[in-house]
């Protein structure tokens, strides 16, 4: 880490008052894929931070919610919120709402499709889709990071999440990831009345 847990970021104090926990997710000032991510917590005036993991992100590096487009490889910026925790298990332990992954899921990728940037049971509407239950187990737990889904629009990018790494170093599709340890930490920690959100690219 480069110190950043005890950098509180400019964009914080920007936050709606509402807002009560955020994770800030940035350059490391190093490689294009491999960035700090940091849960700060608001109490009173004041934020502290709960957690600082190593994270990495698109192969593409980070990239404009303007600029973005399906199939990119970028990690959109923006401040989005974190609405659903979502993994294999039948619960985990998240105050957050919780949806078990099965056999039947997928998410949409196909901007031709009505389903577009959803998560659907059964058979799409799509040409083209993600499996959900992955042979590779990174969505063995996972964040919705709620990017292009109020309002959907065709083409700027789907399934966007924080789930686990494959490994130090090795980037995304678009998601955030991190370490087992640091992704149960963080479903533990978020609290929904807090209106967590995840602030990409600072």
């Amino acid at each position: 880490m480069s110190g950043v847990f005890r950098q509180q970021p400019d964009s914080l104090q920007r936050l709606e008052r509402r807002t009560g926990q955020a994770v800030v997710v940035r350059s490391d000032g190093g490689e294009t894929t491999v960035a700090d991510f940091v849960a700060w917590e608001r109490r009173g005036d004041e934020w502290q931070p709960f957690l600082a993991a190593a994270a990495v992100i698109g192969r593409s590096g980070f990239i404009s919610a303007a600029g973005k487009h399906e199939g990119d490889g970028g990690t959109p910026t923006g401040v989005y919120p974190l609405s659903l925790v979502f993994g294999y298990s039948a619960t985990a332990a998240t105050g957050m709402p919780y949806r078990q992954i099965t056999a039947d899921d997928c998410w949409v990728d196909d901007p031709a499709s009505p389903q577009y940037n959803t998560w659907v049971s059964g058979k799409p509407q799509a040409a083209s889709w993600e499996k959900m239950l992955r042979a590779d187990g990174l969505y063995r737990y996972g964040v919705v990071v709620e990017y292009n889904t109020r309002p959907v629009i065709a083409g700027k990018g789907s399934a966007i999440f924080v789930h686990l790494w494959r490994g130090p170093g090795e980037p995304t599709s678009g998601c955030v990831a991190v370490a087992e340890v640091d992704l149960l930490k963080l479903i533990a920690w978020l609290a929904p009345e807090k209106n967590p959100v995840i602030v990409i690219g600072d």
